[in-house]
């Protein structure tokens, strides 16, 4: 495999989804995990990367020890504070919903700045939007959620992109997943 973990496929598909080339940029990776989408951000030219993770102890050693990233470990990523803003910030944090993450993620970004978000419905469908037993959101739900997703997204007064099906299935191969891009964020001082 060319990244640490299946998420650095995905993400090298939405930097190619999204039209970014974040050569040069300072990144942050919301749910890092083993580390895949922040090994794609390096490989394709990011000049540092804040890891952030509540998990300790499962981010790639290869990672851990490279220069250009900054690991935090122990770190919930609604209350994740950075030294610095981010042209990119990246984000697949599972249980938590976009309406919460996203707010937080803008908050993080320089004038200029993007979001791209994985979207997985399974965690933003209600009770009554998924299969009984199953563990996957039914197809008709699909037709709320995201239109959902996207409103929280277009809240924010960003220009937004998205969501857009991928074609990786997360939950075993059951779940579709997606994309959106928020950004570029405008300088507030202009």
């Amino acid at each position: 495999m060319p990244y640490v973990g299946r998420g650095g496929e995905k993400m090298a598909w939405a930097l190619n989804w999204a039209g970014l080339k974040p050569d040069g940029w300072i990144c942050c990776d919301l749910g890092s995990h083993v580390g895949g989408f922040v090994d794609a951000l390096l490989q394709a030219g990011a000049a540092r990367v804040h890891a952030v993770d509540v998990c300790y102890g499962t981010f790639a050693w290869k990672l851990r020890r490279d220069p250009r990233v900054v690991l935090h470990e122990r770190t919930n990523a609604l209350h994740v504070e950075l030294p610095e803003k981010v042209n990119l910030l990246t984000s697949d944090v599972g249980w938590t919903r976009q309406d919460k993450i996203l707010p937080r993620a803008v908050s993080l970004l320089a004038p200029g700045g993007f979001v791209l978000s994985l979207l997985k419905p399974q965690y933003e469908a209600e009770k009554d939007e998924m299969q009984k037993g199953r563990g996957r959101v039914l197809d008709s739900a699909l037709e709320r959620i995201l239109p959902r997703i996207r409103q929280t997204a277009l809240a924010l007064g960003l220009p937004v992109k998205g969501p857009d099906a991928t074609p990786f299935l997360g939950g075993k191969g059951k779940n579709p997943e997606y994309f959106l891009l928020l950004g570029p964020k405008q300088d507030v001082t202009a």
